[in-house]
């Protein structure tokens, strides 16, 4: 009898993980759920990583969505821990940063874009209404950023004898409004566009000029100026 030959066993590859592909190929080759999945890294319990990304995905209406949610609201998602949350709320802040000494450096109107990025960054994980302002220079270069008035969900109360104040403490030439619609949904209300005239209006008597008033919701901002409003 011929000699019973040992077969050989060849093992299988191991699937490719998403972390593996994204240092492979580039974060922009993977989907939403994939990259979100990467940041979260492990899964908890009998939810994988990937399943733990597309929930919240699902949940918040997209990555925006997740990244605009403080800690508290994630914390209470099933298979969230301390660290998951950590991660997720530190992206919008570390963002913010990263913009904030090109918006330093340069004219603000010169990088319209960021600026409006930034607020939105700022504003973002904020559930009440809040009014503030970007104080600059004649040269449009920043002087200084102020959360101004803090309201309900869907009023703030504002007062322009406090802003004249804020302006004249910093010496300030021109400013750039902001405040956020907590519903999500940036357009101005009539109310908005009311207030943007009074403040325009009594800011030119100490020659303030407003550049700007970026109403934002979510993720998502709204220029006054760029639509002609001012």
């Amino acid at each position: 009898m011929k000699a019973i030959q040992s077969a050989r066993i060849v093992p299988m590859p191991r699937p490719e993980g998403v972390r593996e592909r994204l240092l492979r190929t580039g974060p922009a080759s993977l989907r939403d759920a994939e990259l979100l999945a990467a940041l979260l890294g492990a899964g908890s319990g009998r939810h994988s990583a990937k399943t733990l990304a597309k929930g919240l995905i699902e949940r918040f209406g997209g990555i925006a969505g997740v990244l605009s949610q403080d800690a508290a609201t994630l914390g209470a998602m099933s298979g969230l821990g301390a660290a998951k949350v950590a991660a997720l709320v530190s992206i919008p802040e570390l963002l913010k940063r990263a913009e904030r000494p090109a918006i330093e450096k340069k004219p603000v109107w010169s990088c319209a874009k960021r600026v409006q990025r930034h607020i939105a960054l700022h504003l973002s994980p904020v559930k009440q209404e809040v009014f503030g302002a970007i104080f600059l220079t004649s040269r449009h270069h920043l002087l200084a950023q102020e959360d101004l008035f803090f309201g309900s969900v869907d009023r703030a109360s504002v007062y322009p004898r406090e802003v004249m104040k804020r302006c004249l403490h910093h010496n300030a030439a021109a400013i750039i409004l902001y405040h956020n619609h907590p519903s999500g949904v940036p357009e101005p209300s009539d109310m908005d566009k009311d207030i943007t005239v009074r403040l325009t209006t009594v800011l030119s008597e100490i020659d303030v000029e407003v550049v700007d008033h970026v109403v934002v919701g979510g993720m998502r901002s709204f220029s006054m100026a760029e639509k002609g409003m001012l």
